[in-house]
């Protein structure tokens, strides 16, 4: 639970930046946004190292598991996490406008100045990072098949290790330090207050479209496998919830969610397989938060969108953010990178991005464990038919042999 922790930190920053910002002399609020805009720069350089550390590990670890089964389960997670973004987006652009309406979004903050400017240049391009992991992870995965030798692969798990020991003893510590300096910086430019407005109406709203993803995708479940009621379904998968919100952390809530998960009417065999594979690259519920708060921020800076221009950001994401489930908050600092290249954050939007988001991170984990429970109940349903077609296939072989 100490995680959750992060909340209200993050709440206290939020109002001692605002306060700085309207209240203390410029000279005291700019040393705040001195630190601000050099943990900006380290955030810009450790995306390239979270790709890699996340995306390389997360796909050579799918390794050598049943074929068919490892197909089936990937590409239902991905077409539900698709799914679910799309649908954020369709929902958040159509009423979060009524919350922000247009007019009234915030100019990039330009009230305080640093009193340094450090730039820390990463070691390398977000889509080099990106290629580099697709290349790599594929090949580790390669070799691991082929029970070659495994120190590449040794080594991303320790690289991987060392990045989440960074975020979570750098990043997420010092994160609400961060958070301070940009809100004190929209006070101080006299933008802070329609920024705040936004941050309860969006919380429901996300909130909202978690439990409408669960109630559709239970009930899709229920469809092809009208044994698993809906609402029993999602009552036996409520303790992986409630831990979810605690550890926020979907590979931490692993045990649990394997648990409730064999409670539904599902093979053990699924469960055993699905649940650990799905809190790695089942991601509805981050996703939908994600989406959700993106298309806020750019709304609140006065920037254009269309569907077109996030479809992109939305398939990548569902791929750059394998691993980071491991990682409370590790969602939105792995979706730094497509928020940068492809939807153009500025790092101060990138800091409001992570604000916004890092309220109801545990919410969005908790949907994405629970949804892991529908997936489970899907898998075994197509499963099932191809174990039998696969049956009735050897015995007209052996029946045609017999003859």
């Amino acid at each position: 639970m100490k995680n959750f922790g992060l909340i209200p930190r993050l709440i206290i920053a939020i109002i001692a930046g605002i306060l700085t910002g309207l209240y203390l002399p410029e000279s005291l609020a700019n040393v705040l946004y001195t630190f601000t805009e050099i943990f900006g720069e380290i955030l810009t350089y450790i995306v390239p190292l979270i790709i890699l550390a996340f995306i390389i590990p997360g796909i050579s670890e799918l390794g050598a598991k049943a074929s068919n089964l490892l197909g089936k389960t990937v590409l239902t997670a991905y077409i539900s996490t698709i799914i679910a973004g799309i649908a954020a987006y369709l929902v958040a652009s159509s009423l979060i406008p009524l919350i922000a309406p247009a007019g009234e979004q915030v100019a990039e903050a330009q009230g305080l100045s640093p009193y340094i400017e450090l730039e820390i240049p990463p070691i390398m391009g977000i889509m080099t990072a990106l290629v580099t992991s697709f290349i790599f992870g594929i090949g580790i995965n390669h070799l691991k098949n082929e029970e070659n030798k495994l120190t590449l692969y040794n080594f991303m798990q320790e690289v991987r290790t060392i990045v989440q020991f960074f975020i979570n003893r750098v990043i997420i510590p010092f994160l609400p330090v961060h958070i301070a300096g940009i809100f004190a910086d929209m006070a101080a430019e006299g933008t802070v207050f329609r920024t705040i407005t936004m941050f309860g109406p969006l919380f429901v709203l996300v909130i909202a479209m978690h439990i409408t993803y669960l109630m559709v995708m239970f009930s899709l479940a229920n469809r092809l496998s009208p044994k698993n009621k809906v609402l029993t379904s999602i009552k036996s998968m409520l303790p992986a919830y409630t831990t979810a919100l605690g550890t926020i952390s979907s590979a931490a809530t692993i045990p649990v969610t394997l648990k409730s998960a064999k409670t539904l009417n599902v093979k053990e065999k699924i469960v055993d397989f699905v649940v650990p594979l799905g809190a790695t690259i089942h991601l509805a519920g981050s996703t939908i938060a994600l989406v959700s708060c993106a298309v806020a921020t750019m709304i609140l800076y006065g920037e254009p969108f269309t569907l077109a221009s996030f479809l992109p950001f939305i398939f990548m994401l569902a791929i750059i953010m394998i691993g980071a489930p491991g990682v409370p908050g590790g969602a939105v600092m792995a979706a730094l990178a497509p928020l940068a290249s492809i939807l153009g954050f500025t790092e101060s939007m990138q800091g409001l991005m992570i604000a916004l988001y890092m309220a109801q991170d545990a919410f969005g984990t908790a949907c994405n464990v629970t949804g892991d429970g529908a997936i489970s109940i899907i898998v075994d349903y197509f499963h099932s038919d191809s174990e039998q077609e696969e049956v009735s296939t050897e015995r007209a072989k052996s029946g045609a042999s017999g003859n």
